[in-house]
């Protein structure tokens, strides 16, 4: 039986890195993709048969190139995890019109670039697994998060349309709203008076998209929060 593979962006220093660890240790070969090739190059001492692939997901012809690199050397992913994320604080007034598309880039077009080369195997196949990691803004837009709101809402969008779609050709499509900050060394600079329940830990993130991927296809999930037990929502 060959090796399972997953691809996943954002393969960063908290959720990109647990969700990496996480599927490597349930046996897949893991396409990690990411700008920093040290801590790429770190994870991949680390974990056995994965590799680390350097790509800035706001250049098309960079996920275009990557994806190819992805199949040659490991074949095509069954599932696929879009982790990337850009934001910025400040209201309307505060951000530019390159703000916006750079967040864009990242948050929606990445994710149908790399889902429009990936997913047409997904369907040859009846199987795989689309998952997209998101947050509250996605559903509200605050004062201070306008310039990330609209394109999260905008990427939960495109990922519930790809959801009607895929599902009812085997493969599933997921997304996952994270209503917390995540544990991280700059989270916890930025609210040290928190205590340790106001976080959420990325590993716990990392274990609820491999739950995901796992559901059988009579009760599968698209809608998917999570959030600490003494989160006030």
């Amino acid at each position: 039986m060959s090796q399972k593979i997953a691809l996943i962006t954002g393969v960063g220093p908290g959720t990109g890195s647990s969700l990496a660890r996480c599927f490597h240790s349930e046996g897949y070969k893991v396409a990690m993709v990411a700008r920093n090739k040290d801590r790429l190059k770190d994870l991949e001492n680390e974990l056995e048969n994965s590799k680390g692939f350097i790509c800035d997901v706001r250049n098309l012809e960079s996920i275009d190139s990557i994806v190819n690199e992805v199949i040659d050397q490991f074949g095509y992913p069954e599932t696929f995890i879009h982790n990337a994320v850009r934001g910025i604080r400040g209201s309307f007034l505060d951000f530019t019109p390159k703000d916006l598309q750079l967040n864009f880039d990242t948050n929606v077009t990445a994710l149908l670039k790399f889902s429009q080369l990936l997913c047409p195997n997904m369907i040859k196949n009846k199987k795989g697994s689309v998952i997209v990691t998101g947050n509250t803004s996605a559903h509200r837009g605050k004062a201070e998060f306008g310039g990330t709101a609209c394109t999260k809402a905008a990427q939960k969008i495109l990922t519930e349309s790809m959801a009607r779609y895929l599902n009812p050709k085997g493969v599933h499509v997921a997304y996952i709203t994270i209503d917390a900050a995540i544990d991280v060394p700059w989270t916890r600079e930025m609210w040290p008076e928190k205590p340790d329940d106001y976080f959420i830990n990325p590993d716990d993130i990392a274990r609820e998209a491999l739950h995901l991927v796992n559901q059988n296809k009579s009760a599968w999930t698209f809608d998917h929060w999570l959030r600490p037990f003494g989160e006030h929502w």
